[in-house]
């Protein structure tokens, strides 16, 4: 299993912002071994402004993020996932499609963003993308090649309790 690359689906409702940081920050923090993509089960079908900035002012090459819906993630020719982390409250109450290879999944609740006041939204982003720093780097840390997938599991949701987690996620 050293060599396998896992395909990780992050998923909002709008994927609009925590959904599209978390892809970033994997396909960056990853080192090949991981994969990230990002849906929303209800898409804006664009990426929140304040979200890109903050990218691109901390150098995350955000040239292909978009926000898409999670339909294309159940096409015959799409990536086959590994784990899919649910990461706003709402796609966690949403009955998710049923993903081929049943992969692992977890809720990673965080506050949203781009429901703050429109002069504290840059902190809000900042904020979300150093929880979901933080929770990459745990879950990219984990010995995969040691867990079976019922501990796997346990340990994935384990993550979406540490800080910064949203009420419906501690």
């Amino acid at each position: 299993m050293p060599d396998k690359v896992f395909n990780v689906l992050f998923i909002c409702t709008t994927n609009c912002s925590r959904s599209i940081l978390a892809e970033a920050i994997l396909n960056r923090e990853g080192e090949g071994r991981f994969r990230g993509y990002s849906a929303g089960s209800f898409p804006t079908g664009a990426v929140y402004p304040e979200t890109l900035n903050v990218l691109a002012r901390l150098g995350f090459d955000a040239a292909d993020l978009r926000s898409k819906s999670w339909d294309e993630f159940g096409a015959h020719d799409a990536p086959h996932m590994d784990f899919v982390f649910t990461l706003c409250d709402d796609a966690a109450d949403e009955t998710c499609p049923v993903w081929p290879g049943h992969p692992v999944s977890a809720h990673w609740g965080i506050e949203d963003p781009v429901s703050c006041e429109e002069e504290g939204r840059d902190h809000a982003v900042c904020q979300a993308l150093r929880f979901l720093e933080n929770r990459i780097s745990l879950f990219t840390s984990l010995p995969f090649e040691k867990l079976d997938k019922i501990a796997l599991r346990d340990e994935v949701k384990g993550i979406g309790r540490v800080e910064g987690a949203s009420a419906a996620a501690a």
